[in-house]
């Protein structure tokens, strides 16, 4: 008798165990807002075409911020769950004494994912040859901006002295520019 109620007790377990697991699977999705379209993300782009995220059960929704304010403000407003960007917009809502900021918990790159281009070939460019140019820098206080001047004055020059550095144009429009 005492062998036949272990064999219940275990048949009863196992088919609950069955039908537990039959319910249906719902991704969780997350929504994630990138400053910008960046072929520095192209792991990213190639996770979500591969389904990557669909097999670990989660719905990812991407959007492009077009700026690292933007990205910080849906963030705060809780519009999206992650967003990417320069460190930088964190730091500026944390100085303005917000108590709900935002905080860096990853690095997605390793470097800043801005180029320098011009409008003519330049094979054997030196730096000294952007004396008296005119260069669109992005946002005033913007990674991209102020890695470029960092840059700039490593090799010498100063923004707006030796050079033109225009911080008045979006980021979104940058390239068209």
């Amino acid at each position: 008798m005492k062998k036949m109620g272990v064999i219940l007790m275990a048949v009863l377990m196992l088919i609950s165990l069955i039908l537990c697991s039959c319910g249906k699977v719902t991704n969780e999705k997350v929504t994630l807002s990138e400053v910008t379209r960046s072929v520095f993300y192209a792991p990213q782009y190639a996770a979500i075409n591969q389904g990557f995220f669909d097999e670990e059960g989660i719905t990812l929704e991407l959007s492009n911020g077009q700026g690292a304010d933007k990205v910080m403000t849906a963030v705060i407003s809780g519009q999206v769950d992650i967003g990417f960007s320069g460190p930088e917009a964190c730091v500026y809502v944390y100085n303005e004494g917000k108590e709900d900021y935002a905080v860096v918990f990853a690095q997605l790159t390793k470097r800043d994912g801005s180029f320098l281009v011009g409008r003519e070939p330049e094979p054997d460019f030196k730096w000294e040859n952007l004396k008296d140019k005119y260069i669109i820098g992005g946002r005033k206080g913007g990674m991209p901006e102020m890695t470029l001047e960092y840059v700039l004055r490593k090799h010498k020059l100063e923004p707006n002295v030796d050079l033109t550095v225009d911080t008045s144009v979006q980021f979104a429009v940058m390239a068209g520019a």
